[in-house]
């Protein structure tokens, strides 16, 4: 019988219809880029120390002296968290003593910040922590606001992919697109620390289940050439440009409201995609209803001036739940069988190693030497020739050597950096920046990767499974970097390590370079080592793998 290639191949490669639904479902990824990582800046923690109010009287020289001095990874600066007792310091000024010289300040007793802070503007007028002083006994909240955002992540992971395969990809991601825009707008109206990290967890949600879907959605409409381009480059890009656009508008708004509402204000134009964006005719196929994706295909023809033949899916049972056993999917189908149960395993050890090293060295850009919007945005820009060269890669070479070697040269750059000396900080930022260049080739690579090794019925179950399983490492990402103050060195040698290991792992996945797209869960490729055993949704075969030609394409 005809693939679905086959099936739709009258409509060209790349016409009219394919541009616009191509660049349209880029568009909806690229608010991504900029809440993803938005929490550099609306999160970053400014200098500070306790603030002495102006009622204390104190001369200026107590005044500078008020704060004690702390060592803090060999270097010392004002306590953060403590100051001199203010009526101690109040009295020593008023009866004329000098600091130092009349009054040892180490005897002094210290206190808390009982009157709040006083925050560094130089950078922000506000962000999050200062306006709600997640600072000394609440610093810990800082880390956490992020890991809220990831476990919404996790959890519109976990919860998008079984709906998209069982109600459609296009319904969830627009569902996805209004979560993800109107709560991120609400966030701009926050009263509290509480009620932002609720939002920022339903912005979360929104946020992935609207990437996995319209990622599925072009993986599913567009024929293998375009596809390709699609799921390297072009949904990339488009993140690559939304995360660049952030320290751009940070450093001309400096409020964390302003900046936010600015940014998601225009998403709302989003909506009139409704009428653009199809559903996928694989997805109606593989629930029986040839006649709406025909119909589809058809206004496709009619926009790229093409004549559609009579019958376009000739043969469409072969997609339909009735000959493929296959309608009702769930997440622990990613686990039943040896062969499938293998391949997740590993995918899923890969994403989370991508995900927690990717956001280590992003969040760590308000951590280097020089100016954060300047680091910041270069972490950005390495992005865009990481895509173009992951497009130029996943066409021409097989999958699993491209994403073993960036795993290994991010992970092997990451690991050099701690042997660099203090003094070269910009040798450290270009092996920082390498490593960076690294994990996001990988991390382009690999959802297109993942998407070619799972079937129609289980294709956006697995991206969300595989997805869900990255927001682990997301979600410990911010306390991974918060390791640094013990050692700066100990958060590059833990990624750097987990990253070799999982370049490692990586050559076991199947190698899908030069296959069709499988369709049903029979045309999966084996995981090295496994026999054929299948007993999902009916089948039940078990042999070693055939000798014939035909099989030998890795097709079974």
């Amino acid at each position: 019988m005809p693939t679905y290639e086959d099936a739709v191949a009258f409509l060209g490669e790349w016409g009219p219809y394919q541009q616009l639904v191509f660049f349209l479902l880029c568009f909806t990824f690229f608010p991504n880029g900029f809440t993803s990582l938005c929490i550099v800046f609306i999160g970053d923690t400014p200098s500070h120390h306790c603030l002495i109010p102006a009622s204390a009287n104190l001369t200026s020289v107590w005044m500078n002296n008020s704060i004690p001095l702390e060592e803090r990874v060999g270097e010392w600066s004002l306590s953060k968290c403590s100051r001199y007792n203010l009526d101690a310091l109040t009295r020593f000024s008023q009866s004329g003593l000098i600091p130092g010289i009349d009054v040892n300040l180490s005897n002094v007793q210290q206190e808390a910040c009982l009157d709040g802070w006083e925050y560094d503007r130089t950078n922000y007028d506000s962000t999050i922590v200062t306006e709600w002083d997640l600072v000394c006994e609440d610093q810990m909240k800082g880390p956490l606001t992020s890991s809220i955002f990831f476990s919404g992540v996790f959890l519109g992971s976990c919860i998008s992919g079984p709906i998209s395969d069982r109600f459609g990809r296009k319904i969830v991601m627009f569902s996805a697109l209004a979560i993800h825009t109107v709560f991120s707008l609400c966030q701009v109206l926050s009263p509290s620390w509480a009620l932002f990290c609720a939002l920022f967890f339903l912005v979360g949600m929104g946020a992935t289940s609207n990437y996995v879907s319209a990622f599925v959605i072009g993986m599913e409409l567009f024929n293998p050439v375009v596809r390709t381009v699609f799921s390297t480059a072009g949904s990339c890009f488009f993140f690559g440009f939304g995360y660049m656009l952030l320290p751009l508008l940070a450093y001309y708004i400096r409020d964390w409201r302003m900046l936010l509402l600015t940014f998601h204000a225009p998403t709302v134009l989003f909506a009139l995609f409704w009428w653009f964006i199809p559903e996928s005719p694989r997805w109606l196929l593989s629930q029986g209803r040839a006649g709406e994706a025909e119909d589809i295909i058809r206004q496709a023809a009619k926009k790229n001036k093409m004549q559609a033949p009579l019958v376009i899916f000739d043969g469409a049972e072969q997609f339909s739940p009735e000959h493929t056993k296959e309608a009702s999917v769930h997440m622990w189908d990613l686990l039943s069988t040896r062969n499938i149960r293998w391949t997740t395993l590993t995918l899923w050890l890969v994403w989370i190693d991508l995900s927690i090293t990717y956001y280590v060295l992003s969040l760590n850009t308000s951590n280097l030497h020089g100016s954060i919007f300047l680091n910041c945005f270069l972490s950005a820009a390495l992005e865009i020739p990481a895509y173009a060269l992951s497009w130029g890669l996943f066409r021409y070479l097989p999958r699993r050597l491209c994403l073993s070697m960036s795993l290994f040269l991010g992970g092997v750059m990451i690991l050099c950096i701690p042997l660099i000396p203090s003094d070269m900080n910009f040798v450290a930022i270009a092996f920082e920046m390498t490593g960076k260049f690294g994990m996001t080739l990988g991390f382009a690579l690999i959802f297109a990767y993942t998407a070619e090794l799972y079937p129609t019925v289980l294709r956006n179950t697995a991206i969300g499974a595989c997805s869900m399983a990255s927001r682990i490492g997301c979600i410990s990402a911010p306390y991974l970097l918060s390791l640094r103050s013990y050692s700066v060195a100990l958060p590059y040698i833990m990624v750097g390590t987990f990253t070799v290991l999982a370049a490692m792992i990586s050559l076991l996945i199947p190698e899908t370079f030069g296959k069709p797209l499988p369709d049903s869960i029979p045309h999966m490729l084996e995981f090295p080592g496994c026999f054929k055993k299948n007993k999902l949704f009916g089948i039940t075969e078990e042999e070693k793998p055939p000798k014939d030609p035909a099989m030998k394409s890795g097709i079974i």
